[in-house]
């Protein structure tokens, strides 16, 4: 059977996410990467460990969207119920892969370690699903096709491991691949950054630009101070015809807020100011107190900036706030060590 992955449906499974203690950041990369290929998320679900409710969702999404992507529960421990619960879907048994359990085998006994029958657990997997091979852990990933109850809808479901170190790999080897547009649709995506403005008042300025129903859709997300607008083409018209369409989205846009912008695509605004320098041949350094040197670390995480950023000092004490950066020993005492006159000072 062969189908259309026309849109997405995003899966996070554990406790500890569910609960907040640990933050979903899988669900995010993968929707990142799946719109990159040409799939739009339309849904992200987290949920906790339990084997009815990963029932309930995966049955909900894979009628939601033709391609469902789950992390997480797939360890040796009691709590990972994930591949019984596609089980549970898929109404089968689940049974030994042997080819799964002969490399988990060779896995343990490489490092000189007995298996135990926990462990052995990674290696079941529902009747008709087949196992993905995870050469960065134990956990394979499990792959399955999720039919319709009138046994026309289906929906491929791939379950991977929590660990993006895990994950990603595992995604680029085996769901990257599988992947299916329909003939000719075509998927174009441009972010635009600015700072220096409002939410509200770019969206006053792009006007009609944001008009729901508009082709490239433009939209606007705030983070951190900085704005970012999105433009996306969804549709059937040729690479040159959609690429005109952004462009011609882009121009608009930069002649609303032209002021504003900063950088595109994966620019940050640090690298955008550290490319400034660089092409005006000036160089940066930092004198730093409260900061204790997040100042050079958010700098120095740049590829490249080290043609621009020569180092820096953190002077957290008032001492080496002297001693160190020059500022007078007075001043400090006058206006206190977190001031305006001190900073400039320094």
């Amino acid at each position: 059977m062969s189908f259309p992955h026309t849109r997405a449906a995003v899966l996070s499974i554990g406790d500890e996410i569910a609960l907040g203690q640990s933050l979903d950041t899988n669900s995010k990369w993968i929707a990142d990467r799946l719109m990159s290929l040409g799939v739009q998320t339309v849904e992200h679900m987290t949920i906790g460990d339990d084997e009815g409710q990963t029932v309930e969702a995966i049955r909900r999404l894979a009628r939601l969207a033709p391609l469902v992507v789950s992390t997480g529960g797939l360890g040796p421990t009691l709590d990972d119920l994930t591949r019984q619960g596609l089980a549970g879907v898929l109404g089968e048994a689940l049974v030994t892969d042997e080819d799964a359990l002969r490399t988990l085998e060779a896995r343990f006994a490489s490092r000189g370690r007995a298996m135990s029958d926990l462990q052995r657990l990674q290696a079941l997997r529902p009747m008709s699903a087949r196992m993905l091979p995870n050469p960065n852990g134990t956990a394979p990933g499990l792959h399955a096709v999720v039919r319709g109850l009138d046994g026309v809808g289906a929906a491929d479901v791939y379950c991977l491991p929590g660990p993006p170190g895990e994950m990603k790999p595992m995604f680029e080897a085996q769901v990257a691949p599988g992947i299916r547009l329909v003939p000719g649709r075509r998927v174009l995506t441009r972010f635009i950054h600015l700072a220096g403005i409002g939410e509200g008042d770019a969206a006053a300025r792009l006007g009609s630009l944001m008009d729901r129903a508009r082709v490239p859709l433009v939209g606007i997300t705030a983070s951190g101070g900085i704005l970012t607008c999105r433009v996306r083409y969804e549709g059937m018209l040729g690479e040159s015809e959609a690429g005109a369409l952004v462009d011609e989205t882009d121009a608009m846009i930069r002649a609303a807020l032209g002021a504003h912008v900063f950088g595109e695509g994966d620019a940050t605004a640090v690298s955008s100011v550290l490319n400034e320098m660089r092409a005006k041949g000036e160089t940066l350094a930092c004198v730093e107190s409260c900061t204790g040197g997040l100042l050079g670390q958010v700098i120095t995480e740049v590829p490249g900036a080290s043609s621009v950023f020569v180092g820096g000092l953190v002077t957290y004490s008032n001492e080496l706030k002297s001693l160190l950066a020059g500022v007078p020993a007075g001043l400090i005492a006058e206006h206190g060590a977190v001031s305006e006159a001190v900073a400039r000072a320094m």
